[in-house]
């Protein structure tokens, strides 16, 4: 498909330059590791906390899966924590959505800004916001990166996201006006979405809700960035009907295979990093 966003071949782009990185740092005496932890028994984040897992090895990072169906809040903090005081973990990444039984907004406090490798702390998006994030947040980041790969021109497009939630709607929005594009979030309150999704040059939509955009909701010739995930009786689908939308778009992601290997990659650039810091 000539049209399609390939996160898979585009990734696979910068594995080699990740893992000669990696590569030089241990000649330096510096093992880059990463702390990958999968709660509950969700089948999207179960695939790419396999995914994460793989690549880290492929590039030559430690990697440390943790992995538990249930645990206790105070417990998992406790783990954090030890994680953060480990000199030698230079990353740690809480695949998401978490189990409804742990609060959120404290497991992400729990991770330090200083190995915070998908910018999930509010402090993380608080430095977003000023400008000065000590990483970016991966999938948010990961939808920059794709585009740039394709040389999409943000600056003075009109670009419509549609999420607004803190771990990728907001930090997206901030990421795309940081490059001169026009930007409006929309949300489930949002009235007349329709009008504002056709409007769109560039559309990106993280709500969670399958099939949520249909052929009607977009203009042609829009860019359509696909980050939901969500598990249907054939596999995976996105917030987007792909065979609807696609042949409208000018560039399109599929689910899977789209944005989710950019944000991967994105969380061992940001591991690399850190290891530098420590270096």
């Amino acid at each position: 498909m000539e049209n399609l966003l390939d996160g898979n071949a585009i990734a696979k782009r910068y594995h080699k330059q990740l893992k000669q990185h990696v590569a030089e740092l241990r000649k330096k005496g510096v093992q880059p590791s990463l702390v990958i932890y999968y709660l509950g028994e969700d089948p999207a984040a179960e695939v790419y906390f396999n995914a994460k897992r793989k690549l880290a090895q492929a590039l030559g990072i430690v990697v440390y899966p943790r992995r538990f169906v249930r645990i206790d809040e105070d417990d998992l903090i406790r783990q954090i924590k030890n994680c953060d005081d480990n000199c030698e973990i230079d990353g740690i990444f809480i695949e998401l959505p978490l189990p409804s039984h742990l609060n959120a907004r404290r497991i992400r406090q729990a991770v330090t800004p200083d190995k915070d490798v998908d910018g999930i702390n509010p402090i993380s998006l608080g430095q977003l916001l000023m400008g000065q994030a000590t990483f970016p947040p991966a999938t948010a980041m990961g939808v920059i990166e794709l585009m740039r790969a394709k040389h999409i021109v943000f600056e003075g497009k009109d670009v419509v996201v549609v999420g607004r939630s803190d771990v990728v709607g907001t930090p997206l929005s901030l990421l795309l006006k940081k490059e001169n594009a026009t930007v409006t979030v929309c949300h489930s309150k949002t009235r007349h979405l329709s009008e504002k999704t056709r409007q769109a040059e560039i559309l990106c939509v993280a709500v969670g809700q399958p099939n949520f955009i249909r052929g009607d909701m977009v203009q042609d010739g829009a860019v359509v960035i696909d980050i939901g995930v969500n598990v249907g009786p054939n596999g995976l689908v996105g917030d987007v009907a792909f065979s609807e939308v696609h042949p409208k778009a000018r560039w399109i992601t599929p689910v899977p295979g789209g944005v989710g290997p950019m944000t991967s990659v994105i969380v061992m650039s940001n591991v690399i990093q850190a290891a530098r810091r420590r270096l």
